[in-house]
């Protein structure tokens, strides 16, 4: 099941998300943080990112499976009186046991559906270049745009190519 984080009432769910952040990041994906990345530092990331949702900067969406957290995406409003077509789409991560069985699918369709029900046409994401997330994006039919070489560090501070893509909806 995929929904909507209410921030006040899903707070007990970011021990959950944290993890799945840190075996992210263990595991060497590309999502903004380097190797050492610690629990305790992930959840004061989510509890950042809930602050934001609380004001609706942000909209977070979480796959469940029973209790337990599968996956995770953000959108990203954009708020300039010229952009509001559009939305970036951020912090897709499916938990390593939900891997391979359409929790990512599913939740870009859902954010791509959130993000029509906001009245945004246009959305952006990046990734890292040849990625699982990258193949996930282009079956999705997003469309990729370019890349940029030595874009992002990889967690073992390696550079790493970033392919940006984009979604007409």
């Amino acid at each position: 099941m995929i929904r909507l984080i209410d921030p006040a009432a899903d707070a007990p769910l970011i021990p959950q998300l944290a993890a799945m952040m840190v075996a992210a990041v263990d595991a060497g994906a590309s999502i903004g943080f380097m190797a050492g990345f610690s629990q305790g530092e992930a959840e004061a990331w989510w509890q950042a990112r809930f602050r934001a949702a609380r004001v609706a900067e942000i909209f977070i969406l979480v796959a469940a499976e029973g209790d337990a957290v599968a996956g995770t995406v953000t959108l990203v409003p954009a708020t300039m009186p010229n952009q509001l077509h559009r939305a970036d789409v951020a912090k897709m991560l499916v938990a390593p046991h939900a891997q391979r069985r359409g929790v990512g699918a599913a939740l870009l369709a859902a954010v791509e559906d959130l993000a029509r029900g906001m009245g945004r046409t246009t959305l952006v994401l990046d990734t890292i270049s040849g990625s699982a997330a990258a193949r996930l994006y282009e079956r999705g039919g997003w469309e990729h745009v370019g890349e940029i070489p030595a874009y992002a560090l990889m967690p073992d501070g390696a550079m790493a190519p970033t392919t940006y893509y984009t979604r007409r909806l």
